[in-house]
Formats: structure tokens, C-alpha cells, sequence
């Protein structure tokens, strides 16, 4: 059984996932360890959603794999596990892999068609992959989401929109910043979003961007980006000088908080740069000095107290998805569509490969005693003919039996083909997951 457990943006507190991704570890193997009944798992853990995908064997129930996600989750995180226990959606089977293909493509996302969230869940795969706790459904899973993203990129204006989180956090400054080019930009951070954000205000024509790493990885992403590295020394000196700051580390701790500011502008040659002016009566006026800082981490880069140091405005991701436009409308329904589609799919697929040991089993037996028949009748038939006749007749008996068990698979009908099986040729076909467990020798197997 394949089953989903989700915290996102719509259903948790950003404090709440906050405190998720700063989780200790990965849960994938100790959830393995802790439930004989979860067969595999894969986590997606990133700023806006925290996901288990779980594959249960016959003995699992959902109610208990959500104990076990509850408990490994809120032992990691340093939650209480009344926070979590009633905060997960399930979804089960089809529902489970509809959801997955929703969320990689976008749908899901605070900024409906954000591109980012792909990336995401092949990395999680990679990951699962290397800490051996995938399974050949969950393996089939994640690709075909890979694939179903890709599809509602090319096939619907939803993709080629390439909003992300950067861009709808620079649309939402708009307003604040008359001018993009004038702008002094530091950039505090070195991975996907820190690039993200680099092209996403080079668009809008900035030229001048320095960036800091607070684990020392400036200098080489400056390097390759044509951009002024900040040493740590200087830090506070460039908090003070930027008209605008933006922060994307993974950092657990804060990066930025008032102390640094009020000690930059102190330090700061010159005043904190203008991000606008205001025209009075009679003379322009310059207005007060003032900075705007956007944070996209989570946990958060920017301790919210950084306003108190006067001139500052602080975008972070709650205020952006509080904003996040609901667009294209006829995008994201065509994008629904194909994702509909490929959950169907997938099921089918997997529900038909479950009874292909149930299948094998009675195409083995009937060939068995076909060949039986041909060693017999050879001496008697030099041409072959009878040989060919008996083939023909076995492959016209074998295609309905065949063809049932798609269709039985479909229904989710397993045990009335394995009943029927038993009764009428008295093959006892184990079921798949129990054949697969069977086929694994004693020593690999997990300790219950």
C-alpha cells in the first residue's frame, strides 16, 4: 500500500515547518528500523512542506505509519508530538501519487508553477537511493513525477511562466524600488537560491551585487557569478551600505538580526542608501534611508526583531505566500489534467504488476504441461504439425485468463484471480510483496 503523510504551507504554520526542516538527520531509515510494516520511504523536506512517501507491506495500516512519522519526526525536531499528530494529510494509493505529481509540478507550491519543487524531489529520490530505502514502486513513483513535471512545463503556459519564490518576492518589492539598477544588492547565501536570485535581479538590471557566505563559500561562488565576495570582517559593513538584502542560506541559525545592522551603520562610512525619494511642494525631498531585506530561508535567515534597528522592511516567506497572485487559472486545470492522468496511469500499472507472479505461475504450469504433449506426440508427428496445433491452442486458452488478470488488477480484485488460481489448477500464488520477502535471504532482511 502506498501512502503519503504531508505538512505544508496549507495545512502547518511556517513555525511549525520551520522547525521540520531544521530536523536533525533524515527519517527515511529510522522509519524503517522503527515499523516492520513500511517496506520503504522516501521525505521531501524543503522551506514549504515536509512529505513522507511510504510503501507498507500487507500487515501496515496508515494509523500506524502515522505514529511512526509522528514520533521520528517529533524526536528529530525536538517537537511535542501532539504539535504533529494532528497535522498531517493522508493520502493514500491513487490520491498519494496524485498528490506527488501535483507537488512536482508546481501545483502544490506557495507560487502555483514555481520550478524549484522539481529539483526537490529528485533530490529526495537520490537521496532514499543511497540510504537504501526505496522500493520498485517508489522507484516507478518518483519518476513518473519527474516525468509528469516535465510534461505540465512543455504542454502548459504554467511552466514556461517560470514564476519562483525569487521572482515573486522582486515583483512584490516593485512598488519599493524605483529604480533596479541603482540598487546595491548583498546577496547572503551560496546554493540554488542564491543563483536563482542572482539571474532573477540581473533581469531587472541590477548591476551591483556582492554576496557573503556565512560558511565561507563566497569567494568561489563569486568567482563564478562576476560578483564582489564579502568577507566575514566586512559583514557588518555591507549589512549597513545595501539598499537591499536578500537571504536564501540553510543556515539553522539567524544570519541577520538588529545588532548587526545598528553595528554596520555605525561602522559604515557612508549612510544607508536611499531606495526612493518623495516629492514635496516647492523642493524634492530626500526621503529617510531606509532598507529593504527579503528572506527565503527557512529556517529563517532574518530574526524578525532586525526592524527594530529603524529604516528596515522585512519580506519573508509568510508575507510572500500571503501575496502569492492565484493565476492563470486555465494553466493550472490543464496542468490538473495530465496529472490526473499520470496518477491513473501509474495505478493501473502497478496494480497490474502485482498479480504478473499470479500470471507467470499459471503461464509456467500451462507450458509445462503443453511441452509434456509435444515430447509425447513427437514420435508420431515428423512435420511438426500436431507441435504447432497444440502451441496455437495453448496461446488461444492463455489469452483470457491473461487479459482477466489486467482487468481484475485494475479493480483491485487481486484475490479473486489468486482464488480462482488455487480452485481450478491448484497453484497457490503467494502475493507479490509476500514473494518478494520470501525471494530476500534471512540475513538481509530488517530486524522487526
Amino acid at each position: 500500500m502506498l501512502i503519503c503523510l504531508t505538512a505544508s504551507h496549507k495545512n502547518s504554520s511556517f513555525d511549525l515547518l520551520e522547525r521540520l526542516s531544521a530536523a536533525e538527520g533524515r527519517l527515511e531509515r529510522a522509519l524503517l528500523d522503527a515499523d516492520p510494516t513500511i517496506a520503504g520511504a522516501v521525505i521531501i523536506n524543503t522551506c514549504n512542506r515536509f512529505e513522507a512517501y511510504v510503501e507498507l507491506d500487507s500487515a501496515g495500516t496508515p494509523p500506524q505509519a502515522r505514529a511512526a512519522l509522528t514520533a521520528a519526526a517529533a524526536s528529530s525536531a525536538n517537537l511535542d508530538s501532539a504539535e504533529l499528530v494532528d497535522t498531517w494529510d493522508l493520502h493514500v494509493g491513487e490520491e498519494a501519487a496524485r498528490h506527488l505529481f501535483a507537488v512536482s509540478s508546481g501545483l502544490e507550491s506557495v507560487v502555483v508553477g514555481e520550478g524549484e519543487i522539481a529539483g526537490q524531489v529528485r533530490r529526495a529520490l537520490e537521496f532514499a537511493r543511497a540510504e537504501d530505502t526505496t522500493t520498485s514502486d517508489l522507484e516507478r513513483l518518483f519518476q513518473r513525477a519527474s516525468q509528469t513535471s516535465r510534461a505540465v512545463k512543455n504542454k502548459t503556459p504554467l511552466g514556461r511562466a517560470g514564476r519562483s519564490l525569487v521572482r515573486l518576492a522582486l515583483d512584490l518589492s516593485d512598488s519599493r524600488v524605483p529604480d533596479w539598477s541603482a540598487l546595491r544588492v548583498l546577496l547572503i547565501g551560496t546554493g540554488a537560491y542564491a543563483g536563482a536570485s542572482l539571474a532573477a535581479l540581473r533581469d531587472r538590471g541590477v548591476t551591483q551585487v556582492s554576496v557573503y557566505s556565512p560558511s565561507g563559500r563566497a569567494a568561489k561562488f563569486a568567482q563564478s557569478h562576476d560578483i564582489e565576495p564579502v568577507a566575514a570582517a566586512d559583514f557588518e559593513t555591507a549589512v549597513a551600505e545595501a539598499s537591499l538584502i536578500v537571504t536564501c542560506t540553510t543556515a539553522t541559525d539567524y544570519v541577520l538580526d538588529a545588532d548587526t545592522v545598528t553595528t554596520g551603520r555605525r561602522h559604515a562610512p557612508l549612510a544607508p542608501p536611499q531606495l526612493g525619494h518623495e516629492d514635496a511642494p516647492g523642493c524634492p525631498v530626500i526621503a529617510p534611508a531606509r532598507q529593504l531585506v527579503i528572506d527565503l530561508g527557512l529556517p529563517r535567515n532574518v530574526n524578525p526583531n532586525v526592524v527594530e534597528a529603524g529604516s528596515i522592511e522585512l519580506l519573508d516567506l509568510e508575507t510572500i505566500r500571503l501575496h502569492a497572485p492565484l493565476e492563470e487559472v486555465q494553466a493550472t486545470d490543464h496542468a490538473r489534467v495530465l496529472v490526473n492522468r499520470a496518477a491513473k496511469k501509474f495505478i493501473q500499472v502497478t496494480s497490474e504488476q502485482g498479480l504478473d507472479p499470479a500470471v507467470v505461475a499459471m503461464r509456467r504450469h500451462a507450458h509445462a504441461i503443453l511441452e509434456e504433449e509435444v515430447a509425447r506426440v513427437a514420435p508420431r508427428d515428423p512435420d511438426g504439425v500436431a507441435e504447432r496445433a497444440l502451441r496455437h491452442l495453448m496461446g488461444r486458452m492463455l489469452h483470457v485468463p491473461t487479459v482477466r488478470a489486467r482487468e481484475l488488477a485494475r479493480a483491485g480484485e487481486h484475490d479473486r484471480y489468486l482464488e480462482a488460481l488455487e480452485t481450478l489448477l491448484g497453484l497457490a500464488v503467494p502475493a507479490a510483496a509476500d514473494q518478494v520477502e520470501a525471494e530476500v535471504p534471512e540475513s538481509n532482511r530488517r530486524a522487526s
